[in-house]
């Protein structure tokens, strides 16, 4: 999945780049469609489900309303917590191959 995203092993990377984006991985526009359209999805069913729980259309889209809004809020936050994890995985990473370096060439 991830050569779908990333070059592959074999692939030369410049010193200014870590990863090189694959021409088979989505294009931006695409995902924001997919985003979009799977966001209805998920909505439509929160109403559904609510219609069936409550038997009441107005609650069911009142229902779905608020999950559009909420949902959508949470995702940002969830999107900004995974970057914050990354950088500091990156970090971890990179000061442990310098270490790993350091050490095999006996710097202290």
């Amino acid at each position: 999945m991830l050569d779908v995203l990333i070059s592959r092993p074999g692939e030369k990377c410049t010193r200014k780049e870590i990863f090189q984006f694959s021409h088979r991985a989505d294009k931006p526009i695409k995902s924001f469609m997919k985003s979009v359209s799977w966001r209805i999805v998920g909505t439509i069913d929160t109403m559904l489900i609510s219609y069936f729980i409550t038997g009441r259309f107005k609650v069911a889209v009142s229902i779905g309303f608020v999950e559009v809004i909420t949902k959508t809020v949470l995702y940002y936050f969830h999107e900004r917590l995974w970057a914050h994890i990354h950088r500091i995985k990156l970090n971890i990473n990179l000061n442990f191959s310098r270490k790993k370096y350091d050490d095999a060439k006996g710097i202290n």
